[in-house]
């Protein structure tokens, strides 16, 4: 749907519907989690992922919706 108001034009989206939007919390979730376990690991164990505790720091720090 546009609506004009005069010079400008604005688009108005639909909000997505729960169906659409479940996965992607869903998804932040499980980010959430796994960030916070690798926090909690061990050098030994970050070594066996071929990770250092700068890796596993910078990865925690990063905002829940970045990939």
């Amino acid at each position: 749907m546009m609506i004009s108001l005069g010079v400008t034009v604005i688009r108005l989206r639909r909000l997505p519907r729960w169906s659409q939007l479940q996965p992607l919390l869903t998804e932040w979730r499980q980010r959430i989690r796994s960030r916070c376990e690798l926090e909690r690991l061990s050098e030994r164990d970050l070594a066996d992922m071929r990770m250092t505790k700068l890796d596993a720091f910078n990865e925690t720090r990063k905002p829940f919706w970045e990939a």
